[in-house]
């Protein structure tokens, strides 16, 4: 049989699932930074959302601020990750 009828091999498809993995995975760290810079800009700027909570008492973590403030933190985890697995592997570098 060709390979045309029968279509990529198994180890084909085991390097296409890992690639896609690492996309998932640095997807996963850029919403924390992402999230983050979103709330400064609404913080600083403002923006249509916050036009309805202008009033003189309105807080700065009202509104979309507070709410990609804590989107940034539960998206967190990844880059929790990455530090702790970055950590643990310059701790075995080091161990004699």
């Amino acid at each position: 049989m060709t390979r045309a009828c029968c279509g990529p091999s198994y180890g084909e498809a085991i390097h296409r699932r890992a690639r896609a993995f690492k996309a998932v995975n640095w997807l996963a760290l850029a919403a924390s930074p992402t999230f983050a810079i979103m709330a400064l800009l609404m913080g600083i700027l403002g923006g249509p959302a916050d036009i309805c909570s202008t009033g003189q008492n309105a807080s700065a973590l009202s509104g979309m601020t507070f709410m990609y403030l804590l989107m940034s933190v539960f998206h967190v985890a990844p880059w929790l990750k990455l530090a702790s697995s970055l950590g643990s592997s310059r701790s075995r570098r080091s161990d004699p």
